[in-house]
Formats: structure tokens, C-alpha cells, sequence
């Protein structure tokens, strides 16, 4: 079975959310053995999930029954939606009915559509969407071996066990979140999930009464914890806090660090992508404040590696080039139209990240940039990645960098802060005035997980 999940206590608890519900080990099998027995075999389904329990009953259920689900945010935009929907024409959707006795279960039904069964490949287990694919009908397309290499890779480095009761904030279908299912799952722990804003008294008041060992975020995340003074507060059952989705600023980093190191905690960095079912390397908690900045090294299991341009690896350290991963979780490629679903294992275990990173000489990984997010202006070549580093150590408000190879464009959310972030530029970058292009904005638009969405910028 799946993750092994027999292996425990049908009455183990499984998972909690914040509105009191809860399903077991035994609940989860037993909606997959029932989706096995009443649906047609192999079928595709869209799952929309909410953080709660019945989201992880019928996720997991969706991938154990052998149909392939297609895990969405239940508050899709109708019209990506619908072009979703037009694309791959699944025959089952399953969606919150906002009532727990809803006939299919856990507070979710379940509709028929009447499209015809889609041929998908005998390894496919579930697809993603693809990190900020607003409107876009790319999907990431995962197997079963991603599944069980996440569950193992992930539980084995943060040592993981049965008694472990993470605190998950992050959504279902982001792979960071789903991953924190796999592995935890994988070793029989009870997962607390909400859906509840950080700044609702609702949210803390579950985090303590069900004593949370570990919570996971992304950058955004520790901002807003941040602001509300967390290293103040008295939380002696929790015990690990993880980050991934992106880097975190230096003075944010060190501070969560030296917190955690003075209060007998781990803190622990992690780098992921969709494309290799969410961790691919992780920073151990020994080295949180000497490797300040890193990503770390490859998950067990796993193999990171450079490539310079020509795509030749890179053997010495230190060295600059192309961040490859290597290992189990890779998934198989992407799907762009419903046909891509019977496709088979396009990557092979080899996934080239379209990260630029630098490895020291003890073998430390440092993302320096995205490959596509250069500009060459004037002949220079300009990270746009460098820029918003230098950008935001220059302003108090938030910024992101976008550009063609004519200009460089800065966006912020305070007009006060121009000044300061065209002297910074000025200075750094060593281009004309009349080529740095500075707008204002009220807010910049972000995915889910807190990610800049830089194709919005423009609009």
C-alpha cells in the first residue's frame, strides 16, 4: 500500500483541522477502498481541497484508489477553472459542499461529468499545477515512486516519527504542503491543518491546544510571524520550524536562526520544486548560522550537481553554474493538453533546476539567480535577481525587478522609497539613470505560497 499506511492503527488519528474534525489511518483507506470499488478504474478526477481534513481524506483516497487527481485550490478563478476543465475534461470532480454529512463524505462531494475516460499512463499517481501558472494549463505530472521517494527523503531529514504533530498553514495543492503529508503520513503522524490567518486568535489557540511540534513556511510566513513578536512567545512543544518556497531575507534568516538556536529548536532551510515533488536539498540545522544564505546539500537519496553552459558538469569547487538534481522524486514531465496524460517518463530522474547556483568549498549550495532572469544591457549582463537583493536592501517597502534589454524596471509599494532605490541601482549596477524604469504600485501580486508573480507585473 501506498506510503504503508496499514501498517498503523486503523483508530490513529491521520489528521485535525481548526474546526474541530478529525479522520483516522483506517478513514483514509476505507474512502479509497470504497472510490476503487464504485468508480470506473484509472479515472481522472479534479480534486478541489481546502486545508481541512476531509481536503487530505480525499487527496490521498483520490491517489490510493489508482484514479489520478488533479489537486486544485477550491477557490479556483472561475475562468482558469473552466479552461482547466475544457482542457482535460476530467470524469469526476470532488469539491467542499460545506456540510460534513454531504453523501460522498469529509464535507466534499463527489459529481460525475460524463466525459469519457482519459488514457493516462499506468505510473501517473496525481498532477500539480505549476508554481504560478495562472491561466495556464501546464501541469507537473508525478508517479507513485515520487510519492514513496518524498515520504522517505523528507522524513528521514528532519527524523521524522509517529509523534510528531506538524502545524500545516501551507495549501494541499503546494507541493511543499502536499509533501508534508507524504512524509509525515509515511511515518504515522497526525498532521494539524487550518486554514486560519496567522493574525486569528483561532489559529494560535489550535497551535497550543493540540501542541504543534513543527511548522513549516514560506518566506512571507516568517515576515507576518515576525510582526507579531513569535520569538516572544512561549511555545515549549514546538520544536522545529522549516522554510522553503524561496530565499528568505539575510536579517529575517538570522534571526529565526539565532532564535531557534537559543531556545533549543532546529531551524531548517529547505529548496524545492514542483518538478521534484518539493525537496531537493536542505541546509542541516548545525550549520542554520555559519552557512547562512544556503540551500544546503542534496535530501538523502538525492544528487545535486553544476553544469556550465555547454552543459558539461562541473567538477571542481568553488564553482558557478547550472543547479542539477538528481534522484527518485523527479517527476515525469510536464502535461500541456489531456493526451500529454499517457505520456511516460520524459525526465528519467534528472531534473536540470534553471537555477544559478554557487558551491563552496565544503560543498554548499547558494541559488544566485534564475537562468531566464538575466538582461544584457549596454553589453553588461544584469541579474534581476541581484537587483531586487540590492533594491531591498536599499527601501522599507517591497519591490521586484523585471526587465527587457533595454531597461530594467523596478516595481515598489511606496512611492517615498524611489529615491532610495534608484541611488542604490545607480550604484551597484553602473547603468544610466535613463535606463532604470521605477513604478509604483499598490501591492505586488503573489501566488498562494507568497511567490512574485512577475508575468502580472506588466498588466
Amino acid at each position: 500500500m501506498l506510503l504503508d499506511l496499514d501498517r498503523f492503527e486503523p483508530s490513529r488519528t491521520a489528521a485535525l483541522d481548526s474546526y474541530g474534525h478529525s479522520i483516522t489511518y483506517g478513514d483514509i483507506i476505507a474512502l479509497a477502498d470504497r472510490l476503487r470499488q464504485t468508480l470506473p478504474a484509472r479515472s481522472l478526477m479534479f480534486v478541489l481541497t481546502e486545508n481541512n481534513v476531509g481536503g487530505i481524506a480525499w487527496t490521498m483516497a483520490a491517489i490510493m484508489s489508482g484514479n489520478v487527481p488533479l489537486i486544485l485550490n477550491a477557490h479556483t478563478e472561475e475562468g482558469l477553472l473552466g479552461n482547466l476543465l475544457d482542457t482535460y475534461l476530467p470524469a469526476y470532480v470532488v469539491r467542499p459542499a460545506g456540510d460534513e454529512s454531504a453523501d460522498a463524505g469529509y464535507g466534499y462531494t463527489l459529481t460525475a461529468t460524463g466525459n469519457p475516460a482519459a488514457e493516462l499512463h499506468p505510473d501517473l499517481s496525481h498532477l500539480l499545477p505549476t508554481s504560478g501558472s495562472t491561466g495556464s494549463p501546464k501541469l507537473v505530472r508525478h508517479k507513485y515512486e515520487n510519492i514513496e521517494a518524498a515520504g522517505l527523503n523528507i522524513s528521514t531529514f528532519f527524523r521524522l516519527t509517529e509523534a510528531d504533530r506538524p502545524f500545516m498553514v501551507l495549501p494541499l495543492y503546494y507541493t511543499m504542503g502536499l509533501s508534508m503529508v507524504f512524509s509525515h503520513l509515511k511515518v504515522g503522524a497526525t498532521v494539524l491543518i487550518t486554514d486560519l490567518k496567522m493574525t486569528d486568535p483561532g489559529f494560535w489557540k489550535f497551535l497550543k491546544e493540540e501542541h504543534a511540534t513543527s511548522f513549516t513556511g514560506v518566506p512571507f510566513s516568517f515576515e507576518v510571524l515576525d510582526k507579531m513578536r513569535f520569538t516572544r512567545m512561549k511555545l515549549p512543544d514546538l520544536t522545529l520550524l522549516t522554510q522553503g518556497g524561496g530565499k528568505m531575507p539575510a536579517e529575517l534568516n538570522l534571526k529565526f536562526a539565532e532564535y531557534c538556536r537559543d531556545n533549543g529548536k532546529r531551524w531548517v532551510a529547505t529548496y524545492g520544486q514542483s518538478e521534484g515533488t518539493a525537496r531537493m536539498a536542505w541546509l542541516p540545522e548545525e550549520y542554520a548560522i555559519s552557512k547562512m544564505g544556503s540551500i544546503g546539500i542534496a535530501v538523502p537519496n538525492g544528487h545535486l550537481s553544476l553544469r556550465d553552459a555547454e552543459g558539461n558538469e562541473i567538477e571542481e569547487s568553488p564553482a558557478t553554474g547550472e543547479m542539477c538534481y538528481r534522484g527518485r522524486n523527479v517527476t515525469m514531465g510536464y502535461a500541456r493538453s489531456r493526451e500529454d496524460l499517457a505520456l511516460g517518463d520524459e525526465r528519467h530522474g534528472f531534473l536540470p533546476t534553471g537555477d544559478i547556483a554557487y558551491r563552496d568549498e565544503d560543498g554548499f549550495y547558494f541559488i544566485r539567480g534564475r537562468m531566464g532572469r538575466f538582461l544584457k544591457i549596454f553589453g553588461n549582463r544584469i541579474g534581476l535577481d541581484e537587483c531586487e537583493q540590492i533594491v531591498k536592501g536599499a527601501v522599507s517597502c517591497e519591490c521586484a525587478c523585471t526587465g527587457t534589454d533595454e531597461r530594467i524596471v523596478v516595481y515598489l509599494t511606496d512611492a517615498a522609497q524611489h529615491d532610495a532605490a534608484l541611488d542604490s541601482l545607480l550604484r551597484a549596477v553602473k547603468v544610466p539613470a535613463n535606463v532604470i524604469d521605477i513604478r509604483v504600485i499598490e501591492a505586488l501580486p503573489k501566488n498562494e505560497a507568497g511567490k512574485i508573480l512577475y508575468s502580472k507585473l506588466d498588466k
